[in-house]
């Protein structure tokens, strides 16, 4: 890396751990600005894009999306102070994971109790005979349906397929 506090797309990446092309994402997004350029074209990134990035990491690693933090950088960077703002939406945040929570351990009394009728049918069931496992869930009836976000549900499919 160099010794001046100027960076080029690929040294500012390796340094706050994303790809280049995710700081030319979040320039599109407007989440960092768009840098100074070298005579050659290439971006010079200032040592403010890394406290920059830094920041905007930080807050999806807690669940905020790009789109919500957008205009909240842009009245920070106008002089604004957004702080309410951000904490009305971290509580937001908070509530709907909760509700997350309470769905998923919904869902896993649920799976606990057909789990538990499916060995109780296996039981007694030959070998090499169906159960009709699959026969009982439809003849039970669905249940509550449990509202997962879709990267929960290919997790828990992906898990499955182990």
């Amino acid at each position: 890396m160099r010794s001046a506090t100027v960076f080029r797309s690929s040294e500012l990446a390796r340094l706050v751990g994303v790809s280049p092309d995710t700081l030319r994402l979040y320039e599109r997004k407007g989440l960092l600005h768009s840098p100074a350029r070298a005579a050659n074209g290439y971006r010079r990134y200032s040592r403010e894009s890394v406290d920059r990035i830094r920041l905007i990491r930080s807050a999806l690693t807690i669940g905020f999306t790009l789109a919500e933090l957008e205009p909240i950088l842009t009245l920070r960077d106008a002089g604004g102070a957004p702080c309410r703002r951000v904490r009305e939406l971290a509580e937001k945040k908070l509530r709907n994971l909760e509700l997350r929570i309470e769905e998923l351990s919904q869902l896993r009394r649920r799976i606990r109790k057909v789990l538990a009728r499916w060995d109780r049918s296996l039981k007694a069931t030959p070998r090499n005979h169906r159960a009709g496992l699959l026969q009982s869930l439809a003849a039970s009836g669905p249940g509550p349906v449990c509202k997962l976000p879709p990267y929960v549900m290919a997790a828990l499919t992906k898990e499955a397929g182990r």
